[in-house]
């Protein structure tokens, strides 16, 4: 086994799914008490959150390149970022290190084609949807991406920092979530990609009659299907 290298607190409360998820899936694989040879930076998000709304990515890149290469020196031998907004710096963490980064929009894309998706509707924070850096990760796949129209991509940034990386999980939130993606509905889309790891704290494959990404989910398990490789 791999000793997998985490980049978390970004936030928390994702962080702590993964560990669960990583764990459970290798326990799963390998049997007896078997659980992840893994090592975890957890970031202060209040620094991080700060950082990205005042546009100071720079700072950010070098932050979590610092920690990275920290994770480097305690012996992980691969790197995964518990988060999507935060691979906008995976190709200079990657390069920085030296160390193969398992990408969260490479997995999507991988189980999107598994799942023979090829239209999705991304939601996450509105660096995610209004950046370049994801999407054009998926359309390399042959994955076409849409976002929801501008005052909508506002709700769910709001929704994502103000309420699930504090831990609050408002059904009404959950409500105006489902209702922009009926909204969005005629645009031809046939799965939705969680593209923010606390999303799936609201919302799950159930509430759905369309294919549901729980990029969390399948980020987990391509970390640890790199980690038993």
């Amino acid at each position: 086994m791999k000793k997998i290298g985490l980049l978390g607190g970004l936030s928390w409360e994702s962080s702590v799914e993964y560990y669960r998820i990583i764990n459970q899936l290798v326990n799963t694989r390998l049997g007896k008490a078997h659980s992840a040879d893994c090592l975890l930076y957890s970031f202060d998000f209040q620094v991080i959150e700060e950082l990205q709304h005042s546009g100071k990515w720079q700072e950010l890149t070098e932050l979590l390149i610092a920690e990275a290469n920290n994770l480097k020196l305690a012996g992980a031998e691969f790197l995964a970022i518990c988060t999507n907004t935060m691979h906008l710096m995976a190709p200079q963490i990657e390069e920085s290190t030296g160390l193969k980064l398992v990408h969260i929009a490479d997995a999507t894309a991988a189980e999107a084609i598994r799942r023979n998706v090829d239209k999705v509707l991304l939601l996450g924070t509105k660096f995610t949807m209004e950046g370049n850096f994801y999407k054009d990760r998926l359309e390399g796949k042959g994955i076409k991406v849409i976002i929801p129209e501008e005052p909508d991509r506002q709700i769910i940034h709001d929704i994502i920092y103000q309420e699930l990386v504090r831990g609050v999980q408002n059904p009404e939130s959950k409500q105006r979530c489902l209702k922009i993606i009926d909204k969005m509905w005629t645009s031809g889309f046939n799965g939705v990609v969680l593209g923010c790891t606390e999303l799936p704290l609201l919302l799950k494959q159930s509430d759905l009659d369309i294919e549901l990404f729980d990029t969390t989910e399948i980020h987990s398990r391509a970390i640890v299907d790199y980690a038993l490789a």
